[in-house]
Order: structure tokens, then sequence, then C-alpha cells
């Protein structure tokens, strides 16, 4: 009874240690990632996605591979421009890993050897360019590291997507400078702007002058019409009043005479009528009197008569 149970803890035994063998012989390799298998020390093959079997005490996983872009921010790196002047840039690289066997085995530190890259590419390209240069310069520089760096990381399976430089700090009695210079340059901003504004201003009170004094000239203009009308209206009128009057005066005098002579008055009688009439006449504002040449000898008559009856209330005073 014994022995049967030794027996059978040693089949268990060996039974589990199986299971465990071939449960570490099965891989299952996520999304985004590779694994590069050995078998006895010499590349195999690189497995993807999905569900791998691998010989016992043979087969290897030699290397993990991450396939996702990754970012690199490396530290500032002292860098020379053309003129002479020393400042500190830092760069952040973006790169994936294309071929995880080159990777695996094509560089002992990729990511050193990205960041040794990277700082003697920048200095090289840094190198060529002036200060201001370098400060407004970005997109080039990127681009050429990009491209640099492209070409030297191709052998160790790896595309550099993009290369930014995060910060450029240039030494501090350039930053002075700097800070000097932009602040002048606000300051002219803001006078431009101030002048601009009062100019506008100026402009505005000019237009509202102008507007003004249009205004008031159109208004004058038509008073000026209104008065002009108004007086000549005025002229008009009288003018056709005193036509109205005279018109009224002769056509009454011709009834008086009308109405004399239908009641059978001599002619004496009309003819000291007709000069009651021009009597009346030169007390107007007539400069000019025409008397007709049958009552001419009637009015030397009234005249001799009137003269006669002077002399007389003279000597007899």
């Amino acid at each position: 009874m014994i022995e049967f149970l030794s027996g059978f803890m040693v089949i268990i035994f060996i039974l589990v240690f199986v299971l465990i063998i071939l449960s570490s012989c099965i891989k299952i390799v996520p999304q985004a990632q590779a694994l590069v298998v050995e078998r006895l020390g010499a590349y195999l093959d690189t497995w993807s996605v999905g569900v791998h079997f691998k010989t016992p005490f043979l087969d290897r996983v030699a290397k993990k591979v991450n396939l996702k872009e990754q970012v690199a921010d490396f530290p500032p790196q002292p860098v020379i421009t053309k003129d002479n002047v020393t400042m500190r840039i830092d760069t952040v690289v973006f790169f994936q890993i294309t071929d995880p066997k080159l990777f695996a085995y094509g560089v002992e530190n990729p990511l050193m050897a990205i960041e040794n890259l990277t700082a003697t590419t920048l200095r090289n390209i840094i190198g060529d360019l002036v200060l201001d240069e370098t400060l407004t310069s970005r997109e080039t520089i990127n681009a050429k590291m990009r491209a640099s760096l492209d070409v030297a990381t191709d052998p160790w399976g790896i595309k550099v997507n993009r290369v930014e430089l995060k910060n450029i700090i240039p030494p501090s009695s350039i930053q002075e400078a700097m800070e000097k210079e932009m602040k002048a340059e606000r300051e002219r901003r803001e006078s431009i702007l101030r002048a601009e504004g009062e100019k506008k201003s100026t402009i505005l009170v000019a237009e509202g002058k102008k507007e003004s004094a249009i205004l008031d000239a159109e208004a004058e203009k038509q008073a000026a019409i209104l008065r002009a009308e108004a007086e000549k209206e005025k002229k008009i009128r009288e003018a056709e009043g005193q036509a109205e009057a005279i018109l009224k005066v002769q056509k009454a005098q011709a009834d008086g005479i009308r109405f004399i002579r239908e009641a059978g008055a001599d002619s004496a009688v009309i003819q000291l009528k007709s000069l009651e009439a021009f009597a009346a006449a030169a007390n107007g504002k007539a400069t000019k009197i025409i008397i007709p040449s049958e009552i001419q000898g009637f009015a030397g008559l009234a005249k001799s008569i009137t003269e006669v009856a002077l002399d007389k209330m003279d000597g007899g005073v």
C-alpha cells in the first residue's frame, strides 16, 4: 500500500512537471509587440501577434520588442553656433521599431545610441548656423535632424518619425539683450498703436466737423432759398394786390361815368368828373399824367379861375 501511494505521487509529480513545461512552451503575443526567438543561441524567428509554440529546452525568447511609437526626451546638449555662441539645446525624438531582428542584434543600447547620434547631428547642423538663424529656423533644423537620424538608425531597425527642438537656451548675456530688444519692440508697437489711435481719433473729429459744416451750409442754403422764395411771393402778392386795386378803381370810375351818361348828364358834368378822376390819379405814384384833348380846355379854364381867386385874396389882404 505504501509503495502504491509512493508510485502514485511520483506519477502526479511527473504530470504536473509536464504540464508546467507545456504551458511554458505556449506563447501569446499581444497587439503592437513582437518576440525575437532563438534556438540554441541562434536567431530562429520573429513572432508577431497570435499564439505560438516553442520547443522545450531548445527555444527561448531572446527579446520582447515594443512596436508602438516611442518618445525619447534627451537632456540639453551644449552646441556652438557659427558665430561662436555657446548655447544649450534639448531635443525630443519620436521613433518606432520597424524590424525587431535588427533592433535586437543591431546595436547594444539603442536608446543611448540614438541620444549620442542626436547630439552629434545637432552640433553639426548648429555649427553651420549663426545665432539668429538658430533661433528662427527650428523647422529647418528639425527636418535636417530627422532626415539624418532616420538614415543612421535604419540599420538598427528603427525609423525616426519626428525630431523637435524642445528648448534653445542661449547664454545669460544674450538672454538679457534679447529681453531688452523684445521690450523695445513691444514699446515701439505700443507707440505705433497709440499713434494710430490718435490719428483715427483726429480723423473722426475732422470728419465730424466737416459733416457739421456741410450740414450747416446746407441748412443756410435752404434757409436762403426759403427767404428768397418768401420775398418773391410777397412781391408777387403786392403787385397782384396793386394791380387788382387799380383795376377796381378804373372799373368804379368807368361805372360812374357810365351811370352819369345813362342819367343824361351834360358834357360839363362829364368833364368835371373826368377832371376829378385825373386829380385822384395825380395823387398816386404815377410820374406822368396824359390828359385827353376834350377836357384840356376845361382844365385850363379851371386853372385860370383858381389863379384869379388867389390874386383877389392876396389884394384883399
